[in-house]
């Protein structure tokens, strides 16, 4: 069950209510339009087990009148067939997750009723103009009997009073969990903790776990996610060897590192990179932090065009940068 305790923050010691989440399949499939073979997904979920992760997402729960299923791999759309096929019945400790996202999902249709599916918990994400759906789609998929969570996108532009209104909605709805995410990578630790503060004092009001979602622009996914820890955010989000859209996030081996819980283990992580992770780089997936996406970050801007700089080798960094400043 999740829940938002603080215990004790000193970084010798661990609160047992932290709870890590690996998103590789969801954001890592961003990178290459979810084409993992079903022997990477296996091998991932035997490697997640081992190592005492609580959560593993598989992917989006897409709508497929508005995607092609041609041009995307299954785990773009999570079928049920297609997580039993990795996971059977899943009688584990480790919880199944999905995304589901605002506008771009038939959720009363393709999300079943709890007592159908291998799944355990589903992410609503949404941005903070589109928070009256989401927050139908929160009590849609709760009532079903699903854990969910509300990750509000792209928070570093939004304005602080539309954030503490939004935070209100959710503190008042079923949502069980609610995210900071900083999907430009644009926060500095600094503003993390006073984001983590507002979040956390929703979450004691409405009693609702905090999580926390960070990519790695300017290289502060870590810090940010750590950052959040010491405030008492308990869900966190990872992916292996940070593989997640343009400058990825933050890194399953670096936060089990850091986290004092003797349940995780590092070594069921470090070989799933050594026997999946290098090979998917050599295979010509690309992600990981650049100076391009630095540049987005920094001037918090969607890393769309920095991806295609990256994916085209472009290095002319200042004539980017010049663009860049002409779109503020």
């Amino acid at each position: 069950m999740l829940n938002n305790k603080k215990g004790n923050n000193g970084l010798m010691h661990y609160r047992p209510e932290i709870k890590v989440l690996d998103a590789t399949i969801r954001d890592g499939g961003l990178v290459n339009n979810f084409y993992f073979s079903d022997e990477f997904i296996k091998a991932l979920y035997r490697a997640n087990l081992k190592a005492g992760i609580d959560y593993m997402e598989f992917g989006y729960k897409a709508d497929k009148e508005q995607f092609d299923v041609d041009k995307f791999g299954k785990w773009k759309f999570c079928d049920e067939q297609d997580l039993r096929s990795i996971v059977g019945d899943n009688d584990t400790d480790m919880k199944i997750s999905i995304m589901a996202d605002v506008g771009r999902c038939n959720y009363k249709q393709d999300i079943l009723p709890r007592s159908e599916s291998v799944i355990d918990m589903v992410r609503v994400a949404t941005y903070i103009h589109t928070m009256p759906v989401a927050l139908d789609m929160i009590e849609d998929i709760h009532a079903k009997g699903y854990e969910t969570t509300c990750n509000i996108m792209a928070i570093s532009t939004a304005q602080e009073e539309d954030i503490d209104t939004a935070l209100e909605m959710l503190g008042k709805s079923n949502v069980d969990a609610i995210y900071i995410v900083d999907s430009y990578g644009s926060i500095y630790p600094e503003q993390m903790r006073r984001l983590a503060e507002k979040y956390m004092a929703i979450g004691e009001k409405y009693h609702k776990t905090i999580g926390i979602h960070a990519h790695n622009n300017q290289q502060l996914a870590f810090a940010n996610t750590i950052e959040c820890v010491a405030g008492g955010v308990n869900l966190l989000d990872a992916t292996m060897a940070e593989m997640g859209r343009g400058a990825g996030n933050c890194s399953l081996e670096l936060l089990v590192s850091f986290l004092k819980n003797p349940k995780y283990k590092l070594k069921p992580i470090l070989k799933f990179i050594e026997d999946y992770m290098l090979d998917l780089k050599k295979n010509g997936a690309v992600w990981g932090y650049d100076i391009p996406y630095l540049l987005t970050g920094r001037l918090n801007q969607h890393p769309r065009t920095a991806i295609k700089v990256v994916e085209e080798k472009d290095t002319k960094y200042a004539d980017y940068y010049d663009f860049l400043m002409e779109q503020e």
